[in-house]
């Protein structure tokens, strides 16, 4: 019996095996050879589920500000609907976007590497400046939805605030990506707890 293949499935298989080499080789080394090789496919099989290389990478930075989201919205419905304290609410969703375990580490790793490699290939620019805005999106209906529920002050400029946490989750990701030694998980939550409003 023939194995059948859910496109979408693959392509996301695809976009893993292509953060998974991002993490060891850079955006430069995520060559379509270089990626099938790590996704266990042909060459042409990489080529069947993508028109070309740009158009792969360009899935794998939306699966990437995706997979965080979506991590995002459902980590918060669970803690609006315990009703957790305003400050672990805040600090716990936040925290979300931090590298703090290892898949969260190789995600981090691979959208600095994009978000650099988005500087200079235009082809990248519109879905690092989509996702840069989709993580101040998620920023500002967080505290939005703290501010809802008596969690924070209504007197909260939350554009502001999310410019500020943007910054400071962008930093912290950056000490962790690149100084991984000295900036271990806990420190990074020590360091958001320490920022919150």
């Amino acid at each position: 019996m023939p194995k059948i293949v859910v496109p979408e499935d693959r392509r996301k298989a695809v976009s893993k095996a292509v953060v998974r080499v991002v993490r060891h080789s850079g955006v430069e080394g995520a060559t379509l050879g270089n990626v099938a090789k790590e996704a266990g496919l042909a060459i042409g099989s990489i080529r069947h589920y993508f028109a070309d290389h740009e158009a792969m990478m360009i899935f794998t930075m939306d699966q990437l500000g995706h997979r965080i989201g979506e991590r995002v919205a459902v980590r918060a419905d669970r803690l609006l609907a315990a009703g957790t304290d305003r400050r672990t609410l805040v600090e716990d969703l936040l925290a979300e976007f931090l590298p703090l375990d290892d898949e969260r580490r190789d995600e981090a790793m691979a959208w600095l590497a994009f978000a650099v490699a988005a500087r200079t290939r235009p082809a990248f620019r519109a879905s690092a400046d989509a996702q840069h805005q989709h993580l101040r999106d998620l920023i500002t209906r967080i505290l939005r939805e703290a501010v809802a529920l008596g969690r924070l002050p209504e007197e909260l400029d939350l554009t502001v605030e999310s410019v500020r946490l943007s910054a400071l989750l962008d930093g912290l990701t950056m000490q962790a990506v690149l100084h991984p030694e000295s900036t271990p998980p806990e420190l990074l939550r020590a360091a958001l707890r320490q920022s919150l409003p």
